[in-house]
């Protein structure tokens, strides 16, 4: 009797040890969340805000005592504090009578007034004038703001405003107004852009509260804008069960196309306010998701420059129009037997309007080539095995571009983004950009040199000047400060390379560690997915690399992978067609195959337990992956899971997969619902205006009417931005840990540094 009591104590100390373990494991994950972890840190970031008419710049820094503010002379090229902290603050307690800390200013829309020596800001809720000479801060008067449903044009003699789904013009010095268009209709208006975001309450309808997109000329002569047609657009629907009052839940509606259906059609219009006449452009309407370039003045604004896609992206448009008269010339058309991913379309004029520099996949990688403004054909600038990622520089006098594209040097990542320099006959290529590592670039307007933050994920960023000509590095501004991280216990991930399904191409991906990592236990492994064609999900960045949710759920005990395969984004033409109409088979292939190659040289990473989580079309994959490779996924969490195309946003699955057919129908996870064997969570936000909540709720029809074993979790008053919801988190987390690792998870365990 007495050793079974030993016996039962002893059980109870090692099952009250377990769970103290996983405890301890819950709050060092919690550590590590983005939001807490990101305090661990200094500099990783610095966002350079141009000082207008100069070559200068401000930013700040973060040091042990706060932040401070710094100016960098572009002529000098040397860098000081901006202003004197401690006068600054002097003069800002005097103004709201409490005392201001001088390593926390944090003052808003900070502007610089070249040759004044003198900065505007904004500082609680006031609006402030400090001179700098002396440190006297004046308050300055709020100006009225611009009601949205107007514009005023920029010599200030006019304002257009959209009003009864009509244009009005008002002369600001007679106040004289004038009715522009007589012909606008609900639904049928001008000027007024749709919001992505824009809900109904239905219950109480849909006020008129519209707002205003035109584009004055510089002469203030002239405006385009558009008139969007919304009367044959289709509604979504939410269902708001726990509203901010009352008892009636709500029901909410938005406008939005699924695939091959009606959409918004969009056409533009061009109106002279001298005299009064409204031209229309003639294009034939086209649905408002596939433009890509709104219209710009040119040529001293007697013409309009704008592109646009067809429907399905097999197809985009340059058009040059008369402003006088609207005709339209088509300038260039590309097109492709797959699709045009928009992402890749870039296009700059030179600053004479001369000529203009258009990317293309059309040679079978994203390249810059050379048109006259007639749309002449003058040459390929760029050529070789490398995507350029966008032009963002054109030296007109020196007939120089400058532009950013992934790795072509061997033995380097080629998604690491790098500048580059060519001339216009694209004669010579010169590297700016000369190490191994990812290239955030700002080239200023003004200035011989330009900004790079360059860092790996295994490597803190360093922010630098360099210069234009050479790439050299002429000024340090800052580097990342990392100890409170380390002191954590926090590792870098590791970078790999391996094999995609077909044996020979490279495909890239990251491992995270939990910070005790013993090579000597065995690790279940979560496939962290989002094979969405326009997305390189594997982070390139030290910024991304350590600040993610993939970092505190390898401290739960787990070996997070993430893979590029196949039909990702930013590779060659071949590689990102993998997915066209092909999104059901993008991941799992290539992932498995990946998965197995570093298992041979990783005996820890137990295929045994292998689960799979990702969220929007992440979560497609996830539960996608499951219901096709059960032989090797156990468990998935899907969360806001497009889990069937056709009733997604139009736009997107228009992108990648064409027009609605059969292929639609083979990819669904609806149709596959009874294949599940393994473990499945799937999570949706009941306000989800992006991937609607019907796709979870239709999902988890199908899986009743199969009357498989799974769990649903709706969260009330969330829309598409699960991440950070403490709930969401704690639940993913949970699941994992039972159903994967096969231990007990903390019960009710509740993330306080989220709510």
């Amino acid at each position: 009797m007495k050793r079974l009591t030993v016996l039962l104590l002893l059980a109870g100390l090692s099952l009250l040890s377990v769970s103290q373990n996983m405890l301890e494991r819950y709050q060092k994950a919690e550590k590590f969340l983005p939001k807490n972890i990101s305090n661990l840190t200094r500099n990783v970031n610095l966002n350079i805000n141009e000082v207008k008419g100069t070559s200068d710049f401000w930013y700040k820094l973060q040091t042990e005592k706060g932040e401070r503010y710094y100016y960098f002379d572009g002529e000098n090229i040397q860098s000081e504090e901006a202003f004197d902290h401690s006068k600054l603050a002097a003069s800002l307690s005097e103004i709201i009578t409490k005392q201001v800390n001088p390593d926390s200013l944090s003052i808003k829309q900070l502007v610089f007034i070249p040759g004044e020596n003198k900065i505007k800001f904004s500082f609680d809720s006031l609006l402030l004038e400090t001179d700098l000479r002396n440190y006297s801060t004046s308050k300055r008067e709020k100006k009225k703001p611009t009601p949205k449903n107007q514009s005023i044009s920029p010599n200030k003699k006019w304002i257009v405003e959209v009003r009864e789904f009509n244009l009005f013009l008002k002369n600001t010095e007679t106040g004289d107004e004038i009715q522009l268009t007589d012909d606008g209709v609900k639904k049928y208006e001008y000027a007024t852009p749709l919001s992505w975001y824009k809900m109904v309450d239905e219950s109480k309808g849909d006020k008129y509260d519209p707002s205003i997109s035109v584009r004055w000329t510089e002469d203030s002569k002239k405006f385009v804008t558009m008139r969007l047609d919304r009367r044959k657009v289709g509604k979504l629907f939410l269902y708001q069960s726990m509203p901010d009052s009352g008892f009636r839940a709500k029901v909410w509606s938005y406008e939005r196309a699924l695939p091959g259906e009606p959409a918004i059609m969009e056409e533009y219009y061009i109106f002279d306010v001298d005299s009064l006449s409204k031209v229309r452009v003639d294009v034939e309407p086209f649905a408002d998701f596939t433009a890509s370039i709104f219209p710009t003045w040119q040529n001293e604004n007697t013409e309009l420059f704008f592109a646009r896609f067809k429907r399905g992206y097999q197809s985009i448009e340059i058009f040059r129009v008369n402003a006088e008269t609207g005709e339209a010339i088509t300038l260039l058309t590309d097109s492709s037997k797959t699709m045009i991913e928009t992402q890749t379309v870039n296009c700059k004029w030179t600053e004479d309007e001369s000529q203009f520099f258009w990317t293309s996949e059309r040679d079978g990688w994203n390249h810059i080539y050379r048109y006259d403004r007639d749309g002449n054909f003058l040459n390929q600038v760029t050529k070789g095995n490398f995507a350029v990622r966008g032009i963002e520089k054109i030296d007109n006098e020196n007939q120089l571009i400058y532009f950013v594209a992934g790795s072509l040097e061997e033995n380097v990542d080629p998604y690491y983004r790098n500048l580059y320099v060519t001339n216009f006959e694209g004669s010579f290529l010169t590297l700016l950009t000369n190490d191994k590592t990812d290239h955030q670039i700002r080239i200023p307007e003004k200035g011989d040199y330009f900004v790079d933050s360059y860092s790996r994920v295994d490597r803190p960023t360093d922010h630098v000047v360099r210069s234009m000509e050479s790439g050299e590095i002429i000024y340090r501004l800052a580097s990342a400060s990392l100890d409170p991280l380390f002191a954590k216990g926090w590792k870098f991930p590791e970078p790999f390379k391996v094999k995609a399904r077909d044996g020979e191409t490279d495909i890239y991906g990251l491992i995270f560690y939990p910070t005790d990592f013993d090579s000597a236990k065995t690790y279940p492994v979560l496939d962290a997915t989002y094979s969405g064609p326009q997305a390189v999900r594997t982070p390139k960045t030290f910024s991304r690399g350590y600040n993610n949710y993939d970092v505190s759920m390898a401290e739960l005990g787990f070996i997070i992978v993430t893979i590029d395969g196949l039909g990702t984004a930013w590779r060659s033409k071949a590689f990102h067609d993998f997915s066209y109409k092909n999104l059901g088979d993008i991941g799992a292939e290539d992932h498995i195959a990946g998965l197995k190659q570093l298992a041979e040289t990783r005996p820890w990473m137990d295929l045994n337990r292998v689960g799979i989580y990702g969220h929007s079309a992440g979560g497609y994959d996830a539960a996608h992956t499951l219901l096709t490779h059960p032989e090797f996924y156990k468990v998935a969490v899907s969360s806001a899971g497009n889990h069937d195309h056709r009733i997604a946003k139009a736009w997107w699955p228009e992108q990648y997969m064409g027009m609605p057919g059969k292929h639609y129908d083979e990819q669904s996870n609806f149709n596959l619902a009874g294949k599940l064997e393994g473990k499945l969570l799937l999570i949706h936000g009941d306000m989800d205006n992006n991937v609607n909540t019907a796709s979870s709720l239709r999902m988890a029809a199908e899986l009743i009417k199969h009357n498989k074993d799974f769990e649903l979790l709706i969260i009330p008053n969330k829309n598409h931005g699960l991440a950070d919801h403490p709930y969401f988190i704690r639940k993913r987390w949970d699941y994992f840990i039972k159903n994967l690792a096969g231990e007990k998870p903390p019960e009710e365990y509740e993330i306080k540094t989220y709510n």
